[in-house]
């Protein structure tokens, strides 16, 4: 793969193989991979989850859903992996939009890019923000949250329930989650 001098790796295609083969063989191992780092990409997830790669908007779902499986997060950044190569990328706010909920004794969320959890210890609701203006995620992986769209919150609020604190909250897999931040 060739580097340009601004440590920013100029091609995303032996990534994207890599990913690919990696892919046939089930959800890759990504937490188990600690490759050397091979510099960044000019590759962004803006904060309506749309992935744009050298400026341009990425519009094949198939690539962006590659991408998104090989997604790893160390500290605040944020980094594509191969079992033999790690490149940056950018992400403006987190990295998936939770678009859907299905909300009945557990909550289960469906991801911008495929993922399905289900709220829980495990993938925990989380309001960030201020009451006047609350950011909703749900936390699908390893340190990957999904910011909550807002037709969803807006159901996941018409489901709440005043809980023992007062506070309007939610219930999935054992575990309350308030609404309010």
């Amino acid at each position: 793969m060739e580097e340009k001098t601004d440590n920013t790796v100029s091609d995303a295609a032996g990534i994207a193989a890599a990913a690919s083969r990696a892919a046939k063989k089930g959800p890759p191992p990504v937490h188990l991979w600690n490759p050397p780092f091979c510099g960044n990409l000019d590759m962004e997830i803006r904060a309506d989850g749309s992935w744009f790669y050298n400026g341009t908007p990425i519009g094949r779902p198939e690539m962006v859903r590659l991408f998104a499986s090989i997604l790893k997060r160390e500290g605040d950044d944020y980094f594509l992996v191969t079992p033999v190569e790690k490149v940056g990328i950018r992400v403006a706010d987190a990295p998936f939009i939770a678009v859907d909920a299905e909300i009945d004794q557990e909550i289960t969320f469906t991801t911008n890019v495929g993922d399905r959890v289900v709220a829980g210890p495990e993938h925990a609701i989380e309001m960030r923000g201020t009451p006047d203006e609350p950011r909703p995620y749900v936390h699908i992986r390893r340190g990957l949250w999904a910011l909550i769209d807002r037709k969803t919150f807006y159901r996941l609020a018409d489901a709440a329930m005043p809980g023992e604190n007062g506070r309007m909250e939610v219930h999935s897999g054992g575990t309350a989650f308030p609404l309010e931040p």
